[in-house]
C-alpha cells in the first residue's frame, strides 16, 4: 500500500472571476504537490453559482454537505451575479451556509504589503505591513434574526438583531489571542464601538478584558472602529494581529489589503479550528479569496490570480504541508517583486490591471507555476 500523503479538494469555482481564477491556482498547488511528494485529488462541483441557481432555482443541492464532508478542505472561487439573482440569494445560499453550517467560525486574512505591488500609502517598504486579521465569522452583526411588518405601508418596520454569544465571542478571541502569543510583537488589536452601540460592544470589551488575564505576555489594545479605519490607512505598520465582530472583521480585512495595493491579492480562509476528520461529523475548512465575483471584469481574462493562489497557500498550510506552503508564498512574492525587472528586461509584463500592469489572468498564474516548478 502506497504511504504517499493524498487530499481530497472540493473544488467550487461559483461565479465571475471565480471561474478564471480558479484554473491557474489549481495548477500552482498540484505543481507544489509535485514538488514535495503528496497527492491532490480535486473534485469540482458547478453548483454554488448563481448559473446553477438559475438552471436548478436552488443554490446548491439537497446531498451538497455530504459532498463536502467527503473531502479534506473546500477551494472557493467567488459566488455573486446580482444583475441575474439578489446577492442575499447567492450569498445566504450558498457561502453563508458552508460557514455555518460546518462552523467555521474563524475568517482569517492576512494583510501584507508584498514586493512589487505599489502601495497607495508614501513611504511603505515591501514587508512593512504585515498582519492578520481575525474576524468572528458565524454570528454578530450577520444573524439572520429578525424581520419586516406592515410592508408597503407607511409603518414599514426592519429589525434586524445582533447576537452575540459567550462561546462565540470568547472562542474567536482566544484564536486571536494564541495567535498574537505565537507571533514575536505579541500584540492584539480589538475593533469596537462601546461608545455607540450600548450592548453588544460593551460586552465585547468585558470578554477581551476577561480573556486577556490568561495572556499576560500579549499586548492588548482596543479602538473604536471608526479610528482603527483610520489608523490602518495612517500607520498600518503598528498591527499584527487584529480581531473583530463579523462586521468589523469584515470591513477591517477589505480595508487592510487595499491599504497595501489591491485587493486582487488578498486570501482568506474560514476555518473551523477544532475540527478533526476522525469527528462523528467531520466539517471541514473553506479557503477563498476576498476579492468577490467582480461582474465588471469577468469574462475580460484580466483578474487578479494571486488570491486564489494564496488562499491555496493558506489551504496547504491548513493541511499541514507547511513547506509547499512556504514555496508557493515565495513563489508569489518573487515573481511580484521582479516583475517590473522582467517588464524591462524581456518586455513581458505579468502584472494585471489592478496592479498597474497591462498582464492576463493566465500569464501570472503561469508565471507563478513556473516559479513553484523550478525552485
Amino acid at each position: 500500500m502506497s504511504s504517499k500523503r493524498s487530499y481530497t479538494i472540493a473544488v467550487l469555482p461559483g461565479d465571475g472571476i471565480g471561474l478564471e481564477v480558479t484554473p491557474p491556482a489549481l495548477r500552482c498547488l498540484e505543481a507544489a504537490a509535485a514538488r514535495f511528494g503528496f497527492a491532490l485529488e480535486f473534485r469540482s462541483f458547478d453548483w454554488a453559482s448563481c448559473t446553477y441557481y438559475l438552471k436548478h432555482g436552488v443554490m446548491i443541492p439537497d446531498n451538497w454537505k455530504a459532498l463536502l464532508q467527503e473531502c479534506d478542505a473546500i477551494f472557493f472561487g467567488a459566488v455573486g451575479d446580482p444583475a441575474r439573482v439578489p446577492d442575499h440569494i447567492s450569498l445566504w445560499g450558498s457561502l453563508l451556509k458552508f460557514r455555518r453550517e460546518f462552523d467555521e467560525y474563524i475568517n482569517l486574512r492576512p494583510c501584507r504589503l508584498i514586493p512589487g505591488v505599489t502601495c497607495p500609502l508614501a513611504g511603505r517598504a515591501p514587508g512593512s505591513i504585515d498582519f492578520l486579521t481575525v474576524r468572528e465569522n458565524t454570528e454578530g452583526e450577520y444573524s439572520s434574526i429578525g424581520g419586516r411588518i406592515f410592508e408597503g405601508t407607511e409603518r414599514e418596520t426592519v429589525i434586524q438583531n445582533t447576537v452575540f454569544t459567550r462561546v462565540g465571542v470568547d472562542r474567536v478571541l482566544r484564536y486571536a489571542f494564541e495567535l498574537a502569543r505565537s507571533r514575536p510583537a505579541k500584540k492584539l488589536t480589538s475593533a469596537t464601538k462601546s461608545n455607540g452601540i450600548s450592548i453588544t460592544m460593551p460586552y465585547w470589551d468585558e470578554r477581551v478584558a476577561e480573556m486577556a488575564k490568561e495572556y499576560p505576555d500579549v499586548k492588548v489594545e482596543k479602538y473604536h472602529i471608526d479610528i482603527l479605519c483610520a489608523h490602518f490607512v495612517q500607520r498600518p505598520h503598528t498591527f499584527d494581529v487584529v480581531v473583530g465582530s463579523n462586521l468589523f472583521g469584515d470591513i477591517l480585512s477589505d480595508l487592510g489589503p487595499a491599504c497595501t495595493g489591491t485587493i486582487g491579492i488578498a486570501p482568506s480562509a474560514n476555518l473551523n479550528p477544532t475540527a478533526r476528520k476522525t469527528d462523528a461529523e467531520w466539517m471541514p475548512s473553506l479557503f477563498e479569496p476576498v476579492h468577490g465575483s467582480a461582474p465588471d471584469i469577468a469574462g475580460k481574462g484580466i483578474a487578479n490570480p494571486v488570491g486564489m493562489i494564496w488562499a491555496g497557500q493558506m489551504m496547504l498550510e491548513y493541511l499541514g504541508e507547511k513547506d509547499a506552503a512556504a514555496l508557493v508564498l515565495s513563489a508569489i512574492e518573487n515573481v511580484l517583486g521582479g516583475a517590473k525587472a522582467r517588464l524591462q528586461e524581456e518586455g513581458v509584463d505579468v502584472l494585471t490591471p489592478d496592479m498597474g500592469g497591462r498582464g492576463t489572468t493566465e500569464s501570472l498564474g503561469n508565471a507563478i507555476e513556473n516559479t513553484i516548478r523550478s525552485k
